[in-house]
């Protein structure tokens, strides 16, 4: 996973801390023998005494067109196998991904929890209660488009424009999946600069496929995920850590 060069108000955290000594001792706490543990909505990491942290928790809904990559790109964040073959998710699905940073100002590391909300465009659109409650208390939104369709890349705006109101103080964040693909893309690099110059919006990149797996082949292998999906955990961390210091008057917007 890539994370370009986006409109920041400057770093706040460290992007390369997860690699140091300190970093991957607190990486072993989303980690088992290699392994990616699973959270559920109650649950959260054990940390020792050594290794005490705050929690940062942030509601994440993520939209776009069907079978654009949607649980996929959650899936990969979560270290969960990647599916296969589409199928269109129904209802309301939630999965919560534990992330620690170290922040650049006070050097005292946090863990973020992301609260991914996944929601069919087809459920979206049927009922109209839907969007409402995966709007409710989000901390950001994330639009994803396809490499390898043009048209849900063509549609962000007005998916944008569908989804939130200016006026909602909301992170916005574009997710173009299946980057994996890119030599069949419909959306070239001049497209994506384009695109940033008029909406100025952070753009991300994912591929939509399962990781390396442990040496038995048995399950994938957690840390190595992890370091693959670092840019995304860490670029959106930045972008809603520096969200909340903007909304608490800590630093003034650009």
């Amino acid at each position: 996973m890539e994370v370009p060069a986006a409109p920041t108000l400057g770093s706040v955290i460290v992007h390369d801390w997860h690699r140091s000594p300190e970093g991957k001792e607190y990486l072993g706490c989303i980690l088992r023998k290699r392994k990616r543990k699973f959270f559920g909505l109650i649950e959260r990491p054990v940390l020792s005494p050594q290794l005490a942290a705050d929690i940062a928790n942030y509601k994440v809904f993520v939209c776009g067109k069907s079978a654009v990559g949607k649980s996929s790109f959650i899936a990969k964040l979560a270290g969960l196998e990647v599916p296969s073959m589409h199928q269109e998710t129904t209802g309301i699905q939630t999965t919560c991904v534990y992330w620690p940073v170290r922040l650049s100002d006070t050097e005292r590391p946090i863990i973020f929890r992301f609260q991914f909300w996944d929601c069919g465009e087809a459920a979206l659109r049927k009922f109209d209660h839907m969007l409402p409650a995966c709007k409710e208390q989000s901390d950001a939104v994330l639009f994803l488009f396809s490499f390898t369709d043009r048209s849900s890349f063509e549609d962000v705006p007005a998916l944008i424009s569908r989804t939130l109101c200016p006026e909602e103080n909301i992170a916005r964040v574009v997710v173009g999946t299946k980057l994996d693909q890119y030599m069949h893309t419909d959306v070239t690099e001049d497209d994506l600069r384009d695109f940033q110059r008029t909406w100025h919006l952070p753009v991300m990149r994912v591929r939509s496929v399962n990781g390396p797996r442990v040496p038995n082949g048995s399950a994938l292998d957690g840390r190595s995920g992890l370091m693959e999906c670092a840019p995304v955990l860490n670029g959106l961390a930045e972008i809603l850590w520096q969200r909340d210091q903007v909304i608490a008057g800590i630093v003034r917007p650009e």
